[in-house]
């Protein structure tokens, strides 16, 4: 027999969906154009490569289904290109928030590689005493204060539906840590946070974190590891 629905009871589901909560979606930023493996940091003028741009696409293309109510940005261009087609597939104006930038780091602007780079010059390790702050960069405490004050920022302006918030490696995967009262510390080779990934943050009724996810819209498209 077929089934009717009162809209009473669609109203009703609705409204459940509200309350249980929004989600605010943190995106890495898709390829950088960097041959010479710089650690680019906060230096300007960092633009995506060809496959970045291509992250950037696949990931608005993900977004095009989802509720979204407003879209964050970090102020660096590589955030800013990535932002720029999911932009396209939403009515939505650009708030560019600078609590999403990426960390300062002293060793910005050198090249920057495990087993090679600026790490093989004992004029480095001086820098290196404090893993748990850490001493050669922008305390944790401060990352993670700043990205949730872009979270809940974000939350607030959706005005109950799903956010974007478009950033960086370390300051995303700090805050995920922080989020699932894991230790700070811990080896950059092994974030879960490639080129173009997800990290979201599942809200409850009263707008506080409950749970974190992540995707990889992008996979088919991240280099191969060596």
């Amino acid at each position: 027999f077929p089934v009717t629905i009162s809209s009473e009871l669609i109203l009703n589901l609705l409204l459940y969906a509200y309350l249980m909560g929004q989600t605010i979606h943190f995106v890495r930023h898709g390829e950088v154009h960097n041959p010479e493996k710089i650690l680019y940091g906060l230096q300007p003028g960092w633009r995506l490569s060809e496959r970045g741009q291509q992250m950037a696409e696949v990931v608005a293309t993900w977004s095009e289904s989802l509720p979204i109510g407003a879209i964050y940005s970090s102020p660096l261009q590589r955030a800013q290109e990535t932002v720029a087609p999911i932009l396209e597939k939403h009515n939505l104006s650009l708030i560019t928030d600078k609590n999403l930038i990426e960390a300062r780091n002293i060793f910005e602007g050198q090249k920057f590689e495990f087993g090679s780079g600026v790490l093989r010059h004992p004029k480095s390790w001086r820098h290196l005493w404090n893993p748990w702050k850490p001493s050669w960069g922008e305390p944790y405490t401060d990352l993670i204060s700043r990205m949730l004050k872009a979270l809940f920022s974000a939350r607030d302006s959706a005005n109950g539906k799903a956010a974007i918030c478009v950033s960086h490696q370390l300051p995303i995967w700090i805050l995920r840590l922080a989020v699932e009262g894991r230790r700070l510390i811990h080896d950059p080779r092994k974030r879960e946070c490639s080129l173009a990934s997800v990290t979201s943050f599942e809200l409850d009724s009263d707008g506080m974190i409950s749970a974190v996810t992540y995707k990889e819209p992008a996979k088919h498209l991240l280099p191969s590891k060596k």
